[in-house]
C-alpha cells in the first residue's frame, strides 16, 4: 500500500496506521543513514516551521531544530514567554497567524485540546511535542530504537514499569498496540491507565494481535526484551513527590528487576530526563527528603549494557525528521 503523509499533522498515534507508523520508522532509517554518511540533505528547503514550547525541553527541542536544519529548513523557537497563546490571543487566532506564516508548527504544552486546536485552525500540518496526554514523536523515537536492536516490532514483549497514568505509558500503550507488540504494564492499581485508553489499545491490538496485560507483579517482567520506565513525577504534577515515591519505590528498575527478566538479551530505555543519581539538584533533593540515591532507575541499569537511553535519544532527530519531512517535505530529495 502506498502511503502518502503529505500534509498530514501528528496528535496521537491513534491517528495514524500501522503502515503508516512504519513508513515513518522506514523513512528515519533512510534519514539517518544519509546523516551518518555527512550529506546534507535538502528536503526541507525553505521551510518555515514553528517551535511553540509552553514547557521546556532539552531533547524536543534539540531533536527538531538540527532535523530542520539538516534538510535546509528554518525552524524558528517560540517559548513560553514569547507565546500569548491563550493569554492574550486565543489558541484559534494565535494558528491563524502561525498558519499564514510558517510550514509546519511543532506544539509541546499541557492541553491536548490545544495542539488539536492548532491543527484545526492553521491550515499547516501541526506535531505534537508532547501534551499532558500524549507523547507520538517520542514513541516514534522508541519503535525505532527497538526495531533497530532487534530487527522487528512484531512479538516483541515490552514492560512498562512505573507510573502508568502518563503520557508516556498512554503513547507506548497506543504504539505497541498498533504495531504488534505484546505489551505489559507493570504498576500500582491506582495508576494504571485510564479505561478509555486501554478500550483504545485493546482495539488496536485486536487488529494487530498485541497482547496487552496489567499487573502490579514484578514476576510479570519474566522473559521481557525491553524494559521501560520514566519519572515518577512529570512536569506539573511536583506537588505528588511524596505520594509518587511512597507507591511506586517497589517498582524501580534496578539489578534484582533485570535478574527476575531471565533474559540477557534485553535492552532499558527512558525517555529521559532521568532521575538515576545525586548529581542534579533535583536528585540530590530526593536523596535528602526521601533517602534514595535514585528514583526511577538506579545508576547501575542506566549506565549498564543494557541501556539504549542515549541511542533512543539520538533518534528522537531521526525520527522526529521523519515525520516533517514526510507531511512537509520534498520526498524526492531523499
Amino acid at each position: 500500500m502506498e502511503v502518502n503523509l503529505q500534509g498530514r499533522s501528528l496528535l496521537t498515534l491513534l491517528d495514524y496506521s500501522s503502515a503508516e507508523i512504519n513508513y515513518l520508522l522506514e523513512l528515519a532509517a533512510k534519514l539517518k543513514e544519509k546523516k551518518h554518511r555527512g550529506f546534507q540533505g535538502d528536503a526541507l528547503k525553505g521551510k518555515n516551521i514553528a517551535l511553540l514550547f509552553e514547557k521546556t525541553s532539552t531533547r524536543t527541542r534539540v531533536a527538531f531544530v538540527v532535523a530542520a536544519r539538516d534538510e535546509g529548513g528554518m525552524p524558528e523557537f517560540l517559548g513560553k514567554n514569547d507565546l500569548q497563546l491563550g493569554d492574550k490571543e486565543s489558541i484559534k487566532d494565535t494558528a491563524r497567524v502561525l498558519g499564514r506564516l510558517f510550514d509546519g508548527i511543532a506544539y509541546r504544552g499541557f492541553d491536548q485540546k490545544s495542539v488539536e486546536l492548532l491543527a484545526e485552525y492553521s491550515g499547516v500540518p501541526v506535531w505534537n511535542a508532547l501534551t499532558d496526554q500524549y507523547h507520538p514523536t517520542q514513541v516514534l523515537a522508541d519503535l525505532f530504537t527497538i526495531k533497530e536492536e532487534f530487527g522487528h516490532l512484531e512479538g516483541i514483549k515490552f514492560t512498562y514499569i512505573g507510573d502508568g497514568r502518563n503520557n508516556m505509558a498512554n503513547s507506548l500503550l497506543i504504539g505497541s498496540a498498533k504495531m504488534g507488540l505484546h505489551f505489559t504494564l507493570i504498576a500500582p492499581e491506582e495508576l494504571w491507565p485510564e479505561s478509555t485508553i486501554l478500550d483504545q489499545a485493546r482495539g488496536e491490538a485486536a487488529k494487530s494481535g498485541a497482547k496487552i496485560s496489567l499487573s502490579t507483579d514484578l514476576d510479570a517482567v519474566h522473559s521481557t526484551n525491553v524494559i521501560y520506565t520514566d519519572v515518577w513525577v512529570s512536569m506539573g504534577e511536583e506537588d505528588k513527590f511524596a505520594e509518587r515515591v511512597e507507591l511506586l519505590k517497589p517498582y524501580q528498575v534496578n539489578e534484582n528487576l533485570i535478574r527476575k527478566a531471565e533474559n540477557d538479551q534485553l535492552i532499558f530505555l527512558h525517555c529521559l530526563p532521568s532521575f538515576h543519581n545525586r548529581e542534579t539538584i533535583i536528585g540530590e533533593k530526593i536523596y535528602r527528603e526521601y533517602g534514595l540515591e535514585a528514583m526511577e532507575v538506579t545508576d547501575k541499569v542506566f549506565e549498564s549494557r543494557f541501556s539504549r537511553v542515549f541511542e533512543q535519544a539520538e533518534n528522537r532527530m531521526h525520527t522526529i525528521k521523519a515525520v516533517m519531512v514526510a507531511s512537509i517535505g520534498d520526498l524526492n530529495a531523499v
